[in-house]
């Protein structure tokens, strides 16, 4: 039988257990929650997908819906500081002894499972399902926002039955493995969380996912409300952080300043302001302008485009797949056009580090230095330097470092104060450096 009496003992069992199974499947997440007294009934849910994007537009929804008094409970993925953070109430992680409780509770029915289940017991990201919603069952939040881990239909978190709104806020090439080859495929399985009768906001998606999309929420009577159709966010002031004027449903011409850095964040705000109002109208709740313009006005999200020096400029920025990178590089080509920008780069192996280092590398005033880093598991390594500079074409020589301390070192003594530091390429190495950022 699994021992957990503290926390480390807690995370240790998490983190040993298998990421994932040969079989897509949702039975073996429900027969968990069964035998947990199923925890996941009578909470309401907003459900969100997308290949970049959802942990944004999470954070923004959270953010109004605080602003309009209701209490909210989150479960996002990966964490960057440390592991409670996936599971927040009112943006605060679950306490260690929390984390203690509920893990000790879990890993019972988990021990019971391992004996019975030919195919073996539940997977690490199921686990953590579990432990979220055991924990809200308990608290009892006004509203959970759901974070999809890995596409849709066959992720943990799409146990729950009928969400408040759901939403999928973009399609891209990631994690194909599991996903499928092309952008139809991949929306297929982010079209999994469509539910009968209930709302789906959408963002600006590839023709051929909107289609698949089109689809799926009609078979499901499923209200959609999409991005540049029904609600929209046009750049009043453009700059690192954006004014846009939001319309859609009953606002019109709503003037919001975003916290969050990055050209994009104008298309997930547009997103999160849309399920706002749907969240609310089906609680039956007003929608107060003030409350979105002061939320988004103060909203974090750790790691994505996050400044964390003025001079030099510095940023952490998780672009961990191709369409972050690229989202990443119309940023920089807008913003900072006319200064040096340094780029301290480590990608997962299991990536498209060629292309994404292509994109970086087509950017003129750009100077790149290429890192390792620890991966979240031997399974999972960092692509090694040599690997990924293989036939890059770029303006200035790309310099590889022994690891990223080394090159936040070298890069430190060649920029000036006015050129532009930016940390990119893994959430994994993002979180390595704030770690080291915010100790020292």
């Amino acid at each position: 039988m699994t021992t957990i009496n503290n926390y480390e003992q807690a995370l240790a069992f998490i983190h040993g257990r298998p990421r994932f199974k040969k079989k897509p499947t949702l039975q073996r997440m429900r027969l968990l929650l069964q035998r947990l007294g199923n925890p996941q009934k009578n909470l309401k849910y907003v459900h969100v997908t997308g290949t970049n994007g959802k942990g944004s537009t999470v954070a923004m929804l959270r953010a109004m819906l605080m602003e309009h008094g209701l209490t909210v409970g989150s479960f996002t993925s990966p964490f960057i500081t440390r592991f409670n953070e996936r599971i927040c109430l009112d943006a605060q992680p679950i306490s260690d002894d929390d984390l203690v409780l509920y893990t000790q509770k879990v890993a019972k029915v988990v021990d019971q499972l391992d004996q019975e289940l030919t195919s073996g017991g539940p997977t690490e990201f199921e686990i953590d399902c579990a432990i979220m919603f055991c924990y809200f069952a308990q608290v009892q939040p006004d509203v959970v926002i759901l974070e999809v881990g890995i596409g849709g239909l066959w992720d943990s978190t799409n146990v729950i039955e009928s969400p408040l709104a759901s939403a999928i806020i973009t399609v891209g090439y990631d994690h194909m493995k599991y996903l499928g080859n092309t952008l139809a495929e991949i929306a297929t399985q982010k079209a999994g969380i469509i539910k009968q009768n209930c709302p789906v906001v959408i963002g600006k998606l590839p023709a051929e996912a909107e289609q698949v999309v089109r689809d799926t929420a009609k078979q499901k009577d499923a209200k959609l409300y999409c991005l540049g159709k029904d609600f929209s966010a046009t750049v009043v002031k453009p700059g690192l952080y954006l004014t846009i004027n939001y319309q859609g449903l009953g606002l019109g011409r709503l003037q919001c300043r975003l916290n969050l850095a990055g050209d994009y964040q104008a298309e997930n705000a547009a997103c999160a302001i849309t399920l706002l109002q749907v969240t609310l109208q089906k609680l039956q709740l007003k929608v107060d302008p003030g409350a979105i313009t002061q939320a988004l006005a103060n909203v974090t999200w750790p790691g994505r485009m996050e400044m964390v020096n003025e001079e030099p400029l510095m940023f952490l920025d998780g672009a961990h797949n191709l369409p972050g990178i690229q989202a990443l590089v119309k940023t920089l080509r807008d913003d900072f056009n006319d200064r040096e920008i340094y780029l301290l780069v480590g990608i997962l192996a299991d990536k498209q580090y060629q292309l994404m280092l292509g994109e970086l590398a087509s950017l003129k005033n750009v100077h790149l230095m290429l890192t390792p880093f620890a991966g979240p598991s031997k399974q999972r390594p960092s692509a090694l330097p040599e690997d990924m500079e293989a036939d890059i074409q770029t303006r200035y020589p790309i310099e590889q470092a022994d690891d990223w301390q080394a090159g936040l070192l070298t890069i430190s003594r060649e920029m000036s104060a006015d050129d532009v530091l930016v940390v990119t390429g893994s959430l994994y190495l993002i979180s390595d450096v704030r770690n080291y950022l915010f100790e020292n």
